[in-house]
């Protein structure tokens, strides 16, 4: 009878304890205490208003490359660029893609002579939370303010084409290699709606093959069509050095260029 009686107080004491804190308390007794974190989506596309200046090698003929992009801009025909992460704030993995085509044509005595370049970039990695800590406050998007970095790692692939048009004959050139390459990425919450990105990466596979990236953003948290929405604004370069022959040993391949200007964009929270 007495133990009845004490297990119909202590019943009594946790059901008065749940009433007494209310439901909320209950709730959270019932969750996970290390709830799985959230996946998103983050879709980026940008433009980037890139000059070119280095040197460079097709079938053996070399010249100096010095191209504003004033002048790419006039030869422009289609440029495709776009930044896609899937992440839980913890990892995470990315795909960036730059596709541009430009033409032009001269005229020699009476014939006209077209060229058309067209350059593929492709870059995916992966990266994780090394680091992070709170700055105090939150963001207008009601997550803490963070300084963060993350490592990262991928391959990089680089594929450049040409093609001479003369007196309806014409002919083409292409190459296209791989960069592995490891970098760091920082992220820095400046104010509730001010963020400042930077990310830096080397790569290569030896002493005729390498490459340094590196980009810098600010950025304006904003809603867009009722989307978590970043405007973003920088400058973004890179260097690639690559040589190569082809299967003759004589028809030589090589770019040693940088490729650099400001870059504008957004990105958008799925």
């Amino acid at each position: 009878m007495v133990r009845r009686t004490m297990r119909g107080f202590w019943r009594g004491v946790a059901l008065l304890s749940i009433a007494w804190n209310g439901p909320a308390t209950a709730l959270e007794q019932a969750r996970p205490s290390n709830p799985a974190p959230e996946w998103a989506l983050l879709v980026s596309p940008y433009a980037w208003g890139a000059s070119l200046k280095g040197k460079g090698s097709l079938a053996g003929i070399s010249t100096s490359i010095d191209v504003p992009f004033s002048d790419i801009l006039d030869e422009l025909d289609l440029a495709v660029m776009g930044n896609a992460e899937v992440t839980n704030g913890r990892f995470g993995f990315y795909l960036d893609g730059q596709y541009v085509e430009t033409s032009q044509s001269k005229h020699l005595l009476a014939h006209r002579i077209s060229l058309g370049v067209a350059t593929t970039r492709l870059s995916a990695g992966a990266f994780f939370k090394l680091y992070e800590t709170e700055l105090g406050g939150t963001t207008v998007f009601g997550r803490p303010r963070t300084l963060s970095f993350e490592p990262t790692a991928g391959v990089r692939w680089t594929r450049l084409s040409g093609h001479v048009g003369l007196a309806g004959l014409g002919f083409g050139k292409a190459s296209g290699w791989y960069d592995p390459f490891v970098g760091l990425r920082i992220n820095a919450d400046l104010t509730d709606r001010w963020n400042l990105l930077a990310e830096a990466d080397a790569g290569g596979t030896g002493t005729s093959q390498y490459s340094f990236h590196a980009q810098a953003y600010l950025g304006y948290r904003t809603l867009l069509l009722g989307r978590e929405t970043t405007l973003r604004a920088g400058y973004r370069a890179i260097y690639q050095n690559y040589t190569a022959d082809d299967f003759t040993g004589r028809n030589r391949f090589r770019w040693d260029v940088t490729q650099h200007g400001p870059a504008v964009g957004l990105t958008m929270r799925f």
